[in-house]
């Protein structure tokens, strides 16, 4: 069965491009040109992937991706834009897309970034587990929901992906840029800081001591883990 796509765009000659050329690649295509289009379509249509523009009538992108993330947290979407500027790409990853491409692009990059990120999504899903509990640590990936020692505590869609990617592999050293290729796929304008900056943002939510952790650890040299108490 062809994977279904979501496409969210106002502009027609884009929408007929996208469309066609991912059509030619195997994939079924849903379309919409406003958010309550759009909302509707992912409801009815559970799309694999969302591919969604940021300015758009009505609803606009920003305020769509919330509300795709809290109905199914776990579908992959590819923010589209004419917007270039680093701070809102930043701002788009941070809020749970999983990849952001600017126009003008060639529809071989975007069908290769689509293939990428439902690979991804596809790992995931393979490795995931409803709950893991870890060193005081319980993290439901269907509800979303984390508690540290029984406490609930609130995490952004990023702080949420990068814990539970550790704690799937608790006890395991990870890299910095293996962390980079698990949780953001690696997008060329981030670096290892944001790994950096993101730990001390969990360690501040997650640790009695964030300037001496006990769960999230450095490993000098190497890159991060979650150890098991």
């Amino acid at each position: 069965m062809a994977e279904r796509i979501l496409l969210v765009e106002d502009e027609q000659s884009v929408t007929d491009a996208v469309s066609y050329s991912l059509e030619q690649e195997g994939f079924e295509l849903l379309t919409a040109g406003d958010g309550q289009t759009a909302l509707k379509r992912f409801e009815e249509g559970r799309p694999e992937l969302v591919i969604l523009d940021l300015m758009l009538p009505g609803i606009n992108g920003w305020e769509l991706l919330k509300a795709f993330r809290k109905q199914r947290p776990g579908v992959p979407v590819i923010m589209l834009t004419a917007r270039a500027e680093e701070a809102d790409r930043v701002a788009g990853l941070e809020m749970g897309a999983d990849d952001y491409i600017t126009k003008p692009f060639s529809m071989r990059e975007l069908a290769a970034r689509v293939r990428a990120v439902l690979r991804r999504a596809s790992d995931r899903t393979e490795e995931i587990v409803p709950v893991i509990t870890k060193s005081g640590v319980r993290l439901d990936i269907d509800r979303h929901e984390v508690t540290v020692d029984g406490k609930a505590v609130t995490l952004s869609p990023k702080e949420f992906d990068l814990l539970a990617y550790l704690m799937r592999h608790a006890g395991r050293v990870r890299s910095r840029d293996d962390i980079l290729q698990a949780v953001w796929g690696s997008p060329e304008y981030l670096d290892e800081r944001t790994v950096d900056v993101h730990i001390r943002w969990l360690r501040l939510k997650i640790e009695a001591d964030p300037v001496s952790p006990k769960r999230l650890v450095t490993v000098r040299g190497v890159g991060y883990k979650f150890a098991e108490l």
